[in-house]
């Protein structure tokens, strides 16, 4: 393990990898750095945020904003306060974004959460919350969808999570593992880690260009408990890491990241899929799970553990029983090679093939970002106050894509790469 000195220069390049390579910030923009799920960036990643802060000054930066939250305090909300209180909302928060963005300035999220920050509270008021939050923070959710401004979302090692994910180690030997592995999956501890980001970056860029050739009109997923076929509207459009944004600035939406995405065809989805990876949602993990479509609904989901959970995700709109992304990685991703789960979708979802649950991303479809949202359904894309990953992949899948005429070609065998980009 790093020694304090060796940790903090390592956090420092993370801190500038994330600048450079994540939100490629632009001399003279401002920068509001927050928690999209905790309204503000927990304690535990202040160093974080820290290190960010001095790298986009470094890099320009005109002035760095930071909103921060406190997990335990919504934790004694929902203990404590009256039932009909939770339509309360911050909402100078959501104005603070707004106005940054509206100016084409930079956003960052830095996830340090605890994955059961809420285990064992009562659904109903968890579910009350977070939709109270999802409903006021959807104004950002639309500008992000669009890529209105270069935004990009990372992590920061954190007690509890580090618990979650080394149960078995003492809590400093665990914070300091999981932050190794921050490093790594991040490519920070590589000699050049820019460098090495453009490298990868430009091999994702030629997996998306060759599914974008075939044009194919459906995907259809063989593996253990899971039978499916998904649509693919036309005119979806396959991305890879490196996006542009309307203000000009192109950017890494996820650090780290080994997807390809793209549109899912919100009215056709059909059979059962199992999940193969716990769910982080709301404070509590959803395990064992599978969900069933009919016509691109959602029309059935079981669950081992926390199923009134996920059943108060789907209820949140018509919008959170359809599918709004579809993304391709390969079973043997860097960070399914690690060999254990992180709890954090911003990290199980690399290791995995996944599909998401509400709010598709405009950029997804060409010329989404000019309709309006009865135009987007109409062309098979998805509104909801929603985006939630959840993973599908395992070394055990199939996947074939169709044509428009029928005919079936491989595009994942066991897990990897059916072809050569």
């Amino acid at each position: 393990m790093p020694s304090k000195e060796q940790h903090q220069e390592l956090l420092q390049k993370y801190a500038e990898a994330i600048v450079k390579v994540g939100l490629n910030l632009r001399k003279g923009q401002r920068l509001i750095i927050t928690n999209a799920t905790a309204r503000g960036v927990p304690p535990a990643g202040r160093a974080l945020v820290h290190a960010v802060t001095k790298a986009a000054y470094a890099a320009g930066a005109r002035y760095v904003e930071t909103i921060l939250g406190d997990e335990e305090m919504h934790r004694i909300r929902l203990q404590n306060a009256p039932a009909d209180s939770f339509d309360e909302y911050p909402k100078h928060t959501v104005n603070a974004v707004m106005d940054m963005i509206k100016n084409g300035d930079a956003l960052l999220s830095i996830y340090a959460n605890d994955p059961d920050a809420f285990a064992g509270l009562d659904p109903e008021r968890v579910a009350a919350m977070q939709k109270s939050h999802l409903q006021n923070y959807s104004p950002i959710g639309v500008e992000v969808s669009r890529n209105a401004v270069n935004w990009c979302v990372v992590a920061s090692a954190c007690p509890a999570w580090a618990a979650k994910v080394f149960p078995d180690l003492e809590a400093e030997e665990a914070e300091k593992k999981l932050w190794q592995a921050v490093f790594e999956t991040t490519r920070v501890t590589q000699p050049d880690p820019v460098a090495a980001w453009m490298e990868h970056i430009e091999n994702l860029v030629k997996r998306a260009k060759y599914m974008q050739g075939k044009k194919y009109s459906a995907l259809h997923y063989k593996a253990p408990g899971t039978d499916f076929t998904l649509g693919l509207p036309q005119g979806h459009r396959w991305i890879a890491a490196r996006m542009p944004a309307e203000n000009g600035v192109d950017f890494t939406a996820n650090m780290p990241t080994e997807e390809i995405f793209t549109l899912p065809d919100r009215h056709r989805a059909d059979g059962t899929v199992a999940a193969t990876f716990p769910l982080s949602y709301g404070g509590s993990l959803i395990e064992d799970f599978s969900v069933t479509f009919e016509n691109g609904r959602i029309v059935k989901v079981n669950a081992k553990k926390n199923e009134a959970i996920l059943q108060k995700l789907i209820e949140t709109d018509e919008g959170s029983r359809r599918l709004g992304e579809v993304a391709l990685v390969p079973a043997s991703s860097p960070i399914a090679q690690r060999g254990h789960l992180f709890y954090n979708t911003l990290f199980d979802e690399n290791a995995s093939c996944h599909i998401a649950i509400g709010r598709a991303y405009r950029f997804t479809l060409t010329g989404g970002e000019e309709l309006n949202d009865e135009e987007f359904i109409s062309a098979g894309g998805n509104v909801s106050l929603n985006h939630v990953d959840f993973m599908i992949g395992s070394p055990q899948m199939d996947m074939d894509g169709i044509k428009e005429d029928g005919t079936c070609e491989p595009v994942m065998r066991q897990g990897e790469w059916a072809f050569e980009a």
